[in-house]
């Protein structure tokens, strides 16, 4: 789990990652990226100790963004 944690630090550290949570009950975890390619979010993704091991089989989402709330407008960009 340390080296988990160590990988999600450097996800905030370059600005890549805003939130990282859970998925409940129990289904594993979520990550909000931003400002990032989907090649290197791929790539990011397939550094994490988890999916190394094969902990988890990580899936990406993209969302097409259309409308926000001023609270989080820098996600528009």
């Amino acid at each position: 789990m340390e080296d988990h944690n160590a990988w999600l630090r450097r996800g905030f550290e370059v600005g890549t990652f805003l939130l990282v949570g859970s998925l409940k009950p129990g289904l594993g975890g979520g990550i909000v990226a931003h400002n990032t390619s989907l090649s290197d979010l791929e790539g990011r993704i397939n550094e994490d100790p988890f999916a190394v091991e094969k902990v988890v089989n990580a899936e990406i989402l993209e969302i097409a963004l259309s409308k926000a709330d001023a609270r989080v407008g820098c996600l528009m960009n």
